[in-house]
């Protein structure tokens, strides 16, 4: 019993780092303080801002309501942490617990906590990348730059991919009375994330507020003048388009390149870790010192099949951060798993959409309550014969039943007769998602297989 509590204080003493001062890094810190984690706390974050809340920046803030630096994060505590901003981590060598830096430096570490998400995909072609007029949008530095530039008052604003980030840029032009286009390979809006049977009501929602949408068509390249100035767009139609701003919302990369050689089971998907949050190495074997949260990590989920998901949700990040720090300076039988339903909201076009669950692993789709006419419904999402997912396009009151139906693995389609419930909504039809094999712009959630490393091995019997 005395090893037992002098083991239980060796975990609470101690260094331990967390890579990556954001939503996920903040509350990890703040957690690991409130669980009675007395020993030095260290954050690294490559941004020189302590962290901050990302969704604003493409409503609030592109809207010109909420100042870019009103968006820090409100503290629960005081983390007594040293801070390392403005220096991203470049290496980690885990046999020696130590985090390289880019400014040549390192820090040592008992347990590590990656949390360093996601960054915009960039525009393919470097030289248009850098045309005065490209933007991307996910830090603060991105949301002052192109907030300056539409309050300028551009003749034409292109938005290249219509996931929910791209869907919000172009709300925000039209709610600024800008005349924007938005570009989109797939078929429609948001059809990656929801499926084409939403996403045809999301088209609508565009055409209605005066939104140029192409869908079907990809953005070939970007052309400037001679001053380097964004001047045209070329279609791969062959059509050309004068703007003078272009929003590259193509998706994100998830931060794990600096992981090259460590040894963890991290790639362009994320850092696989099991459910309590702990890293797999690359043969499978979880690493016992280091933990992900947050946008960066893939974990399996018993409510879908224990596939590997990346869940790009800031409530996600939350959640997984703070079972990731109590577990971090727990023994083994206190540990718990992460657990967490997905959860996602956007504000587009004057409806508030929520969606729960994960909608693009469905293979069916019913319109429960409402009328996607009117804009204004709930659709459960079935696959394998249970609910595995719901999306309301302003009827919110209706996703914490839907959760515990998700939760609870209930039939699809429902069993039950539904309020307010219209004829489109009587029978399932196909969710309409494409193929996976076709990129599309805008999924927040990203099923990933049952491979910690995606290896593929073939066994050849002698």
């Amino acid at each position: 019993m005395a090893l037992d509590g002098s083991l239980e204080r060796l975990r609470r003493e101690g260094h331990i780092v967390v890579v990556g001062a954001s939503l996920a890094g903040l509350r990890a810190a703040e957690t690991l303080r409130e669980e009675g984690f007395t020993g030095t706390l260290t954050l690294i974050g490559d941004e020189p801002y302590e962290p901050y809340d990302r969704p604003p920046l493409s409503k609030q803030v592109l809207l010109g309501r909420v100042p870019v630096d009103h968006t820090a994060l409100p503290r629960r505590l005081a983390t007594d942490a040293r801070w390392r901003l403005g220096v991203a981590a470049t290496g980690l060598d885990m046999a020696a617990k130590r985090v390289a830096l880019a400014d040549g430096t390192s820090v040592e570490y008992d347990r590590l906590l990656i949390a360093t998400g996601v960054r915009s995909r960039p525009w393919p072609n470097e030289l248009e990348a850098g045309l005065d007029g490209v933007f991307t949008l996910r830090t603060r530095d991105d949301a002052t730059r192109l907030v300056h530039r539409l309050r300028a008052g551009p003749r034409r604003v292109l938005v290249i991919g219509v996931g929910f980030t791209g869907s919000e840029i172009a709300s925000v032009c039209r709610e600024r009375e800008l005349p924007v286009t938005v570009a989109e390979r797939g078929p429609a809006p948001l059809v990656g994330a929801l499926g084409g049977v939403i996403g045809e009501v999301a088209a609508e929602l565009q055409h209605e507020h005066g939104v140029d949408l192409r869908c079907g068509v990809m953005v070939t390249g970007l052309e400037g003048d001679g001053a380097g100035r964004l001047r045209r767009a070329h279609f791969s139609d062959g059509d050309a388009l004068e703007a003078e701003v272009a929003v590259v919302a193509l998706g994100a990369t998830r931060n794990t390149e600096w992981l090259a050689g460590s040894g963890l089971a991290a790639g362009p998907r994320g850092i696989a870790c099991d459910a309590g949050c702990r890293a797999f190495d690359v043969r499978g074997i979880v690493a016992d010192d280091v933990f992900v949260a947050g946008d960066v990590a893939r974990s399996p989920h018993p409510l879908f099949g224990y596939q590997f998901l990346s869940l790009e949700h800031w409530g996600n990040a939350v959640a997984q951060a703070e079972v990731a720090a109590h577990n971090m300076i727990s023994p083994g039988e206190r540990r718990r798993p992460h657990l967490w339903t997905p959860y996602f909201w956007s504000a587009q076009f004057g409806v508030n959409i929520k969606s729960v669950g994960v909608p693009n692993m469905a293979d069916q789709v019913i319109v429960s309550q409402g009328s996607l006419g009117e804009h204004r419904f709930t659709a459960a999402y079935g696959y394998q014969g249970r609910v595995i997912a719901a999306v309301t396009f302003d009827q919110a009151k209706w996703l914490e039943f839907y959760q515990r139906q998700i939760e609870q693995a209930a039939p699809f389609p429902p069993p039950f007769t539904t309020v307010d419930r219209r004829p489109e909504g009587m029978r399932p039809v196909p969710a309409g998602f494409p193929d996976p094999s076709v990129p599309t712009h805008g999924p927040e959630v990203t099923v990933s297989g049952h491979s910690p490393t995606d290896q593929r091995v073939t066994f050849t019997p002698a």
